[in-house]
C-alpha cells in the first residue's frame, strides 16, 4: 500500500484543535471590504470549526496535522 500524503492546500487552510475538531477561517474577507459593515468584517476575522458533515472528508486530507 502506498504512503499517505497530506493534501498541501488543505494543510495550509485547516488546523486540528486539541480535541480533534478541525478549525478553519471564514470566507468573504479578501476583497470589496468597503461595502461590508465593520461588524461583519470583525466577525469574519474569527475562526470557526468545520461542519460535522465535512469533518471526515477534511481529516482524510490532513492525516498527520
Amino acid at each position: 500500500m502506498p504512503k499517505l500524503k497530506t493534501h498541501r492546500g488543505a494543510e495550509k487552510r485547516f488546523k486540528k484543535t486539541g480535541t480533534g475538531k478541525i478549525k478553519r477561517n471564514r470566507a468573504y474577507k479578501s476583497h470589496m471590504m468597503t461595502g461590508k459593515p465593520s461588524n461583519r468584517t470583525r466577525r469574519l476575522r474569527t475562526s470557526t470549526t468545520v461542519d460535522a458533515t465535512q469533518q471526515r472528508n477534511i481529516s482524510r486530507l490532513i492525516p498527520f496535522v
